[in-house]
């Protein structure tokens, strides 16, 4: 269950980034997650979930945008989203040549709370 190594990482990196501005907390995280990127969103979500008590983003609020996979056909010149890596192409029923797209994991944002007092 590589999920739980990749919800490490993002406490680690939100840790990292709010050291770094001297936040006292990580009030909001949005990630990226393409369903081509062969992990499992909800697990992901859940690990987060669990590994996420006591640190930095304990009372984040999480938003995970799921991103949908295009292929593209060029036998029949036709891009389409795919739910799979080996949906078809509606047009002729080929597996796409190209796929863009549906990959992505990656933190797009991150809002933390600075400390007031300093």
């Amino acid at each position: 269950m590589h999920e739980l190594s990749l919800a490490e990482e993002v406490i680690r990196l939100a840790g990292s980034e709010a050291i770094s501005r001297n936040a006292i907390s990580v009030s909001e995280i949005t990630l990226e997650v393409g369903n081509l990127s062969g992990i499992d969103a909800d697990a992901f979500e859940f690990a987060l979930a669990i590994l996420s008590e006591n640190s930095i983003i304990d009372k984040s609020g999480i938003k995970i945008i799921r991103k949908k996979g295009t292929g593209i056909c060029h036998s029949c010149g036709i891009e389409f989203e795919m739910e799979h890596r080996i949906d078809e192409c509606p047009g002729c029923h080929s597996l796409p040549e190209e796929i863009k797209g549906g990959n992505e994991f990656r933190v797009v944002s991150m809002v933390v709370e600075l400390d007031d007092s300093n």
